[in-house]
């Protein structure tokens, strides 16, 4: 298990090393022109290819394990199987009856099911299209509304081991990353859930990835564009104006936004970590004043590949809404949420329809408006209210509040399988609850990431950093609202990879035997094992597995976790 340097490369075309330090062993440390071109071998495809597609085979085997149980619309399952049902049947999401649950279980998905008018949805529509998907091809029970997200889940391991692997050098490392998420409740519940969040959270992952391989490219290209020093001007412009990564990360980003519009913040956040990685690269080639030179030569095509283009992809999720946008007009245009402080109604509701360019024209300013509406019921409509399970952001990180979404309580004994005693009773239960290793350890990874990202400048520290900071801090301004432990999901994967990191660092880099490396190997290895324990012990309340209540109350370690 160890963190990859690249390799010294052999003398070349590149800028010479002149007044360059030397490393432990002796060696001139390689230029930024080197370590740019060498970054490009560090990978053997097969192997690393092989360990994260085993890993990920074993994170589905995990999710699809009676993924049909419990039988029940769990949590809010209730809205999004339907409106994922009714997109795929009437391309836009219909109101349900209020008794719609019983039929559907019952095995009726449409007469008596749906009212004839569209409902007031507060989420885009990407990952219920992901939902409507698995009840396509599997059909509208619990199975098939939850098959997507497993498989999204266990293509967030795949994308996890590629990432760390990406990032430490280490195929070890990718793996271990790959899976500690793997082993993790959240993950794994949401991996069996018709929610929206595990969606999210892979687009938001796959949306970093792309910015960090396009760190790597654009570096490789400069040091291919560059023979020697830049003394004066930019530096290579006109090769780097097109960056394959960027325009892939602006589809997952557009994706992601199109999910849950969170997203718009780590955007934000590693769209400027984007640019001023650009920047330090000019500057390590010789460029002056690269910051400012950078805003024109990397910056403006940063915002087209990523802010533009997922714009572009996100106004083009709404798709299903747009065909339909006059179903909105007559039922949605004066809604509670349109009211609130003195709102108006749609100008467009009171317009006769137009053709051609301007239907188009007058359904975009509709969802204009519909986005208004969504908006104050985020931010102003459910102030002050309460639900049993919300729970304040500033202890999520320390798992304060899990989500209850299933339960079945009061089995007795000799029923269903419950052998407990003849005073006590069985349940079953589905918990939101993350794996306490990897959530706490990660805690202390974290504070590691920071003192090594700002004191020894390590920009892989700086990835985990701000990613969390990107998917959690922001929830802070939403605490007078019932929010809930499980949003924090998109902010696991960069957990890991700072628990990651600190596993790497106690390993060091050298591949030969040392105390420091025996030591790092057995601190290292004790802490993944702990997370299996982990993961087998709370495996029951994440999969609804019997327990007597004795049991039960073995695994819920403190009252607010009831």
């Amino acid at each position: 298990m160890t963190t990859a340097a690249p390799p010294e490369a052999p003398p070349g075309p590149g800028p010479a090393r002149v007044g360059l330090s030397r490393t432990a062993t002796g060696r001139p440390v390689p230029s930024a022109w080197d370590r740019a071109r060498a970054r490009l071998r560090l990978e053997d495809p097969f192997v690393g290819w092989t360990a994260a597609v085993a890993v990920a085979l074993l994170a589905l085997f995990l999710r699809l394990w009676h993924l049909g149980t419990p039988h029940v619309f769990e949590f809010d399952e209730t809205y999004y199987a339907k409106d994922a049902w009714s997109l795929l049947n009437f391309g836009y999401e219909r109101d349900s009856m209020a008794h719609a649950n019983d039929l559907i279980l019952d095995g009726t998905t449409l007469s008596g099911v749906y009212k004839d008018n569209p409902e007031m949805i507060v989420h885009p529509e990407v990952g219920k299209w992901l939902i409507a998907l698995g009840i396509k091809a599997f059909g509208m029970d619990p199975f098939g509304w939850r098959v997507s997200a497993a498989v999204v889940g266990s293509l967030m391991v795949l994308v996890m081991c590629r990432f760390a692997r990406r990032i430490t050098g280490s195929t070890m490392l990718g793996v271990v990353a790959g899976l500690l998420l793997s082993l993790d409740g959240l993950q794994l519940v949401l991996s069996r859930l018709a929610l929206l969040d595990i969606f999210v959270a892979f687009f938001i992952l796959c949306g970093v990835h792309c910015i960090v391989a396009d760190r790597d490219w654009h570096r490789g290209r400069l040091a291919r564009l560059t023979a020697e020093p830049v003394t004066h001007g930019f530096g290579p412009v006109r090769g780097l104006l097109f960056r394959p990564w960027l325009l892939l990360g602006g589809l997952m980003w557009g994706l992601a936004l199109g999910t849950k519009w969170e997203a718009i913040y780590p955007l934000a956040a590693f769209g400027l970590l984007c640019w001023l990685w650009s920047a330090g690269a000019r500057r390590s080639f010789g460029v002056r004043w690269a910051i400012p030179r950078s805003v024109l030569t990397d910056g403006i095509p940063a915002f087209v590949h990523l802010v533009l283009v997922a714009s572009i992809v996100y106004l083009a999720t709404w798709t299903g809404w747009l065909a339909h946008a006059h179903q909105y007009e007559e039922h949605l245009s004066a809604t509670q949420y349109t009211h609130y402080e003195g709102g108006q109604d749609w100008p467009t509701r009171t317009e006769p329809d137009a053709s051609g360019l301007g239907e188009v024209t007058q359904s975009l300013r509709s969802l204009w408006y519909y986005h208004q509406d969504v908006y104050a019921f985020h931010t102003h409509f459910l102030n002050d209210s309460t639900h049993t399970y919300a729970s304040k952001p500033s202890g999520w990180l320390l798992l304060n509040r899990p989500v209850g979404v299933a339960a079945d309580t009061g089995i007795k004994p000799g029923s269903q399988g419950c052998d407990a005693p003849a005073n006590s009773d069985c349940l079953r239960q589905v918990l939101l609850l993350g794996n306490p290793t990897i959530w706490w350890g990660g805690c202390l990874a974290l504070l590691f990431a920071v003192l090594m990202w700002v004191g020894a400048r390590d920009w892989r520290y700086g990835v985990a950093v701000v990613g969390v900071a990107s998917t959690w801090l922001p929830w802070l301004q939403y605490d007078d609202r019932p929010i809930f432990l499980f949003y924090i999901v998109t902010a696991l994967p960069f957990v890991v990879l700072a628990l990651t990191l600190a596993m790497g660092r106690l390993v060091g880099s050298s591949p030969g035997p040392s105390a420091r490396r025996t030591f790092g190997v057995v601190v290292s290895g004790a802490f993944v094992v702990l997370a299996l324990l982990n993961f087998a012990w709370f495996w029951p309340i994440w999969t609804n597995q019997m327990l007597t209540h004795g049991e039960w109350l073995d695994r819920i370690w403190f009252s607010r976790w009831i």
